[in-house]
């Protein structure tokens, strides 16, 4: 939106930019019926519309603007978050700080959003292609963020949905895995987001620039989804770092398990399920460990998800990272479940490794864990002396949970994870998102993860042959 002096209301200093905010009479320009308008699409109170936002079949097109000034403070604020990692810009390990979020105007199917939040986001994903000079990179949306500077977009929601994460699809020739993998997720009834694919295009001064294809991903605290999968209300986690293995009481703080729905809440039910989970009762009495562990955890929607995890070979997450992960404490049964977060290394290893050690972040090797964790790491030990991934190592360990762990993975690969039922997945959002990625309307230089469109073009054959493997490999492991 262009502003004139006679458009501004208010102004807030905020990180070194001057804020400017439109008056009400702006929201309605171009023909817009301004209480239909919010009610229907962009208001606090909308049902969130999953058919219009995370639409199956089609690619949508997001257009995304901003004025200069915020443009070049979100890429300073960048370049200084990437300067302050060891060993220099784009070096080293990850920043602790989120990117800033700065205001911009976002446009889809003829609307327009006001005064929109949006930063960068991502670890590795973030980092690895800002050092390889890209300008496809990973953004979070927040769409009332600025609604204190800006009182007439208070509550403002895209369709419902308050924030959305935009996955640039990084290391991901087949553009499929984040996906994909989410859609297995649900379909096998593990709580997972949403997902669809977008064009996003970026305008910052000099018109819109194709930013590449992005696969929108449903936020996991967002109400919605809260709302359409769980009961609202109840803590939920995002766990990170040391106190993300689960193996030391004295790690879980605020700093290793924010609160993402209620900020400053008491970690009393974190501290619970670790607690039951390391108690020495597991070995000397078992039965009574399970059914501790089993008050405080959602224990059949565990294993559901390790075994589709494990099959998918879905290695960026708990058990390889400390991180990749959401623990639900849901009211309705109070019972923590657990919800995989950022899927794109789905359905194939990982690097080989470096330093750090085997299972941490950035080291060791990061090939899938085999499907008795024979691989996974057991040191460092915590404070106490538990094992470094108890919520797997301790898991598997147990005869009854074992068995139901194997279970699932039968029937994990005679339902959903079929190479027929995979193959059509594959091959149908292949086919629809192939005219975006490659040819004249695909992907442009600088904004790509493609090295060809050879890349893309086999990954089809690729991806259905890892899968037709790693049926038979499960075949194979289980009884």
């Amino acid at each position: 939106m262009k502003r004139t002096i006679n458009s501004i209301l208010t102004l807030v200093l905020l990180g070194g930019i001057v804020f400017t905010s439109c008056k009400k009479e702006d929201l309605i320009q171009g023909g817009h019926d301004l209480e239909d308008w919010t009610a229907a699409t962009h208001g606090y109170n909308a049902d969130p519309d999953y058919d219009v936002v995370f639409n199956q079949n089609k690619v949508h097109r997001l257009d995304i603007v901003f004025e200069k000034e915020y443009w070049d403070a979100m890429q300073s604020d960048l370049d200084a978050l990437m300067a302050s990692m060891t060993g220099g810009p784009g070096q080293g390990g990850f920043t602790e700080e989120s990117p800033m979020y700065v205001p911009c105007q976002m446009y889809y199917e003829g609307k327009q959003w006001y005064d929109v939040g949006i930063r960068y986001k991502g670890n590795s994903s973030l980092k690895n292609a800002y050092q390889q000079g890209l300008g496809k990179l990973p953004l979070r949306i927040e769409m009332n963020h600025f609604e204190n500077e800006n009182p007439n977009i208070n509550g403002q929601t895209f369709y419902g949905f308050q924030q959305l994460s935009l996955s640039s699809n990084f290391k991901d020739v087949s553009f499929l895995h984040e996906k994909v993998a989410a859609d297995v997720f649900r379909e096998f009834g593990v709580p997972a987001a949403h997902t669809a694919y977008y064009r996003v295009y970026v305008d910052h001064g000099e018109g819109p620039v194709y930013f590449g294809l992005y696969t929108m991903v449903e936020v996991i605290f967002d109400r919605p989804l809260l709302n359409n999968q769980f009961t609202i209300g109840g803590n939920c986690y995002k766990p990170d770092s040391e106190g993300a293995r689960l193996n030391d009481v004295n790690q879980i703080n605020t700093t290793y398990f924010p609160n993402k729905t209620y900020e400053g809440a008491s970690l009393s039910d974190i501290h619970q399920l670790v607690n039951a989970l390391c108690d020495d009762i597991r070995t000397s009495n078992p039965v009574h460990w399970r059914t501790e562990l089993e008050k405080i955890i959602d224990m059949d929607k565990y294993l559901k998800y390790l075994a589709a995890n494990t099959t998918m070979k879905n290695w960026d997450t708990y058990g390889r990272m400390t991180h990749n992960y959401y623990l639900y404490n849901n009211p309705a049964s109070g019972k923590f479940t657990w919800i995989p977060w950022d899927n794109n290394e789905a359905f194939a290893d990982g690097p080989p490794g470096g330093g750090g050690g085997p299972g941490g972040p950035g080291g060791g090797s990061m090939n899938a864990l085999e499907f008795d964790f024979s691989s996974i790491a057991t040191t460092p030990l915590s404070s106490t002396g538990d094992i470094t991934w108890p919520m797997i190592s301790y898991i598997y360990a147990d005869p009854v949970y074992k068995a139901q762990y194997d279970a699932y993975i039968d029937e994990f690969i005679t339902t959903v994870f079929t190479v027929s039922n995979m193959s059509d997945k594959f091959t149908t959002y292949h086919n629809l998102i192939e005219p975006y990625v490659i040819g004249a309307e695909g992907e442009i230089s600088g904004y790509t993860n493609l090295t060809s469109p050879s890349d893309f073009t086999n990954s089809l054959s690729s991806i259905i042959s890892d899968v037709t493997n790693r049926v038979v490999e499960a075949d194979n492991y289980t009884p």
